[in-house]
């Protein structure tokens, strides 16, 4: 097999970020999409040029035409549908957050293992040139110890009909966006924090409206991180360090032009922007995963990685509840 075929499993509005990526990858070919309903799939085949359209998601996995699957569902159907796809010999890129619990995640990773499937978290920034700057700088020493990481992600959401706002569908803002800074602090640090503390605004929706979370980890440094939807849009990162920091305005997001800026500010207060290779947000996670299906590498984002993911919200979570600090070790 020298290309992956594709599956898109659902019609969630997040696939049209997927697709120009796959499209855009020699490696690759988008050939079916599946929803609940034949006449939305053919719908929607029919919108974006995709040759196979299947009624139910089962039909899709069981049809042998796809060797790979996105998988955009809301949050809590991400393990149950992980799982059948992988016990068809599918692979999946998952969407964030991976799953809800930790059973779900091990359950999720054992069935991969077990049906010799790819499976990866799709953090489409990771895969861009921006954060590996970033990551090299602060490994290399560039920017002495770090002391503390600062990450946002907030937007407002406009109308209340959003399976965002649904708790029993893993809603929320440190579900949605909040991940995003936590999963950067934790990609600097090579690993989790050793105790969180987090607090919450819980809208009349029964989700956090607005998350602020501290991260402290075993060499001292410490992340402030926050996520809202109740705020005009607004992403940030900051590393500061002993010799200096680095700053983004666009950690997380595609491009709009002009606007991405990566930034050392030295003990002098003298600005230097660092040069960034732009590529397409989403194409990286599409090429790992071709990398790791067709090449036999290890995925980018790996699955202890996406595990501590996990455990680090529901610590962050269980501290809100608390009103307390708690030891991300007590989460399992």
């Amino acid at each position: 097999m020298d290309t992956v075929r594709w599956g898109l499993l659902s019609t969630a509005n997040i696939n049209k970020r997927l697709i120009p990526a796959i499209r855009a990858s020699a490696r690759g070919e988008l050939v079916a999409v599946a929803s609940r309903k034949q006449n939305a799939a053919d719908a929607y085949a029919a919108e974006w040029g995709i040759p196979l359209a299947f009624g139910s998601y089962e039909a899709m996995l069981a049809s042998g035409e796809v060797d790979a699957v996105y998988i955009g569902l809301p949050n809590h159907l991400h393990s149950k549908w992980t799982i059948h796809a992988v016990e068809h010999g599918i692979h999946v890129l998952c969407e964030k957050p991976f799953a809800i619990t930790l059973h779900e995640v091990d359950q999720m990773i054992e069935a991969s293992r077990d049906n010799g499937c790819i499976l990866a978290e799709a953090f489409m920034y990771r895969h861009h040139p921006q954060t590996r700057t970033a990551g090299e700088w602060v490994r290399s020493g560039k920017l002495g110890d770090i002391s503390v990481i600062r990450g946002v992600f907030n937007f407002n959401m406009g109308t209340r009909n959003n399976i965002r706002l649904v708790p029993e569908w893993g809603g929320g803002s440190l579900w949605d966006v909040g991940v995003y800074p936590l999963s950067y602090a934790q990609y600097l640090m090579d690993g989790p924090p050793v105790w969180v503390f987090g607090d919450q605004w819980v809208g009349p929706s029964g989700v956090d409206e607005s998350f602020t979370g501290s991260l402290h980890f075993a060499n001292g440094t410490m992340a402030q991180i926050s996520s809202a939807f109740r705020t005009p849009w607004y992403t940030h990162v900051d590393i500061l360090g002993t010799k200096g920091r680095l700053v983004m305005n666009r950690p997380f997001t595609g491009l709009v032009e002009g606007e991405r800026k990566l930034t050392f500010i030295d003990e002098t207060d003298v600005h230097q922007e660092i040069p960034v290779v732009e590529q397409e947000l989403y194409l990286g996670e599409v090429e790992d995963m071709h990398a790791a299906i067709l090449d036999g590498k290890p995925t980018f984002i790996g699955l202890e990685e996406t595990r501590n993911h996990i455990r680090t919200v529901l610590a962050l979570y269980e501290s809100a509840r608390r009103g307390e600090r708690v030891y991300v070790e007590e989460i399992s």
